[in-house]
């Protein structure tokens, strides 16, 4: 246990601000003696490094213009002209055949430093989640709460491709609306989906009601999250996917991005990093403004965000602190007791007309155990509530409608200009159906070079490695329809780096694989398009031997640029 006194030591030894409320919160931090006896050391002169050298120079070569990412950091270039592969004899630092960025190369000493000011600050900063462990944690707001794992600092990425990532984000973002407004393409590109899948089946007959009914959306809101790769072989930047439901996490990674800053403006000295080289993460403040907009645009000030949750939501919105929009929390379940559809198509929960929805929840059919659920969607949808994302919107994002934007001339069919059409065709990794039977031989034949995909959202559903084989085999003797539930997509195999990965406050050297996902709002009203904006980034950081899961319990981490 850290208590306040020893805190306080090691904020006087090295000359740090005592954060208010250390008092008067009890934070069990565990540490082994060695860090506390580092931690109240007295402060080193500042020429000096951790490793025991005197040189000023970075730790670590790396290439001009990086950038990190994952939740953010820069390195500075080594004057010294040394590139990766060689011997670095500084003071016996052996960084031979190793990653650029060999963070298992830091003094023990300084990580636990490191790691001590990050579950602090996590503690002071909200960097923080839902114990799952603990019983109350997403029942009581507050309850059960732990630091959010995540990577100690931040991963390379090529600048060039940041850019790249961050320049598809508003030609995706018009893509994908347009394709929303395409009901028969969606209706035909999923029909063979929907005879196998019970759960793209409900999501398409409601889509279907809403045709009937000549539903339009006028005002059309979307926040997305583009996911990629950077494929080691290639050198290419890959779209894994494009999320158009619950884009989640863009609040850790904001706090992620800013616990990286602090720690390098702390320690950036003794580790050659210079924290101006952290992208600026935005994510969250525009996505508050992309929801504050929209609730403009509806243009009845008395109505109210609506934040469709699980029943045991461990995630917290808030627009009421910086936009003055009032913010009420449902499941889908309450919104079914409570909802009302009034004639001019206004939407009541619980007496309070409803602006904007955005759906934390109904992206599962987890979050639809009942009939009850279903009627919650389809009265949503029927509304003249601004939904994020509509029920157009949430089919526009399945993999096999990104499975079809890949096939030739498909884009063609939704955009006009050619210059945008080669850029978004640049970034696709290659996309199958199952009809193919060409490729499904392949498939068979070199497994480890594919991955299956089926329709759902949310991590923890894609098959890998021999299971693609044996799945596909399964199909192909059983002869039925059951292979329109699922696409293949090729693997990309991104460039493998030791990183550091801190869970329940303890740091676990790893060599690790990244991810990229890149945030974006657009909003329109009929033909003013009102916002097109990328807003952030998210990097997130997972063990090379995992195949899944992406989310945070595996490390979240910011990007630098290379």
């Amino acid at each position: 246990m850290v208590t306040r006194k020893a805190y306080i030591s090691y904020c006087n030894a090295t000359k740090k601000r005592v954060p208010m409320g250390v008092g008067h919160s009890s934070v069990s931090l565990s540490l082994d003696p060695i860090s506390i006896a580092a931690f109240t050391a007295k402060p080193k002169p500042k020429t000096s490094c951790f490793f025991n050298t005197h040189c000023k120079k970075s730790v670590f070569p790396t290439k001009k213009n990086s950038l990190f990412v994952g939740f953010s950091l820069k390195f500075e270039s080594l004057k010294c002209g040394k590139v990766a592969g060689e011997m670095d004899t500084e003071k016996g630092i052996d960084v031979a055949n190793k990653s650029i960025l060999d963070f298992h190369g830091i003094d023990e000493r300084l990580i636990r430093k490191m790691e001590f000011d990050a579950l602090v600050w996590s503690s002071l900063h909200g960097l923080v989640v839902g114990d799952r462990n603990f019983q109350r944690s997403g029942q009581v707001p507050g309850v059960g709460m732990v630091h959010a794992p995540i990577a100690l600092l931040p991963m390379s990425f090529p600048k060039s491709h940041w850019k790249q990532a961050c320049e598809l984000a508003p030609i995706f973002n018009e893509l994908i609306d347009r394709v929303s407004l395409d009901g028969k393409f969606l209706q035909d590109s999923l029909s063979r989906t929907k005879k196998v899948d019970a759960f793209t089946s409900r999501l398409l007959d409601i889509h279907s009601k809403m045709l009937e009914m000549n539903k339009k959306e006028e005002i059309r809101l979307a926040l997305h999250r583009a996911d990629y790769m950077l494929d080691e072989k290639t050198k290419l930047l890959l779209q894994i996917e494009l999320n158009t439901i619950s884009s989640s996490f863009p609040g850790l990674g904001c706090l992620v991005t800013e616990l990286h800053r602090t720690l390098l403006n702390e320690y950036g000295e003794d580790l050659g990093l210079d924290s101006k080289r952290i992208p600026s993460n935005t994510a969250v403040g525009q996505f508050s403004e992309a929801l504050a907009k929209a609730w403009t645009e509806y243009n009845n000030p008395r109505a109210v965000a609506l934040v469709v949750v699980q029943t045991e939501e461990r995630n917290i919105k808030m627009l009421h602190n910086t936009h003055n929009v009032r913010t009420v929390r449902k499941t889908l379940a309450e919104i079914d007791r409570e909802g009302q559809l009034l004639p001019d198509g206004t939407l009541l929960v619980d007496g309070q007309a409803i602006a904007v929805i955005y759906f934390r929840a109904g992206y599962a059919p987890t979050d639809y155990p009942s009939e009850s659920e279903w009627r919650a969607r389809l009265l949503m949808e029927q509304s003249s509530a601004i939904k994020c994302p509509s029920i157009s919107y949430h089919l526009a994002g399945s993999k096999k409608i990104q499975q079809e934007l890949a096939k030739p001339n498909m884009l063609e069919r939704f955009l006009e200009n050619k210059e945008d059409i080669v850029k978004l065709r640049k970034c696709f990794a290659g996309l199958w159906s199952l009809d193919d039977l060409d490729i499904i031989r392949k498939a068979i034949d070199k497994p480890e070079l594919f991955v299956m995909k089926p329709q759902r959202e949310g991590g923890g559903n894609n098959i890998y490695g021999n299971d693609v084989k044996e799945t596909l085999l399964q199909l192909q003797k059983e002869g039925s329809e059951e292979d329109a539930a699922y696409i293949l997509m090729q693997r990309i195999f991104p460039t493998v780096s030791p990183t550091i990965l801190m869970r329940d406050g303890i740091c676990h050297k790893e060599h690790a694989i990244s991810e990229l996902g890149i945030y974006s709002a657009y909003l329109r009203n009929n033909e003013k398009v009102i916002m097109n904006d990328q807003c952030g980034y998210l990097m997130r950081t997972k063990i090379a031997s995992s195949n899944e899961v992406w989310e945070i319990n595996q490390g979240s981490s910011t990007l630098q640029t290379t």
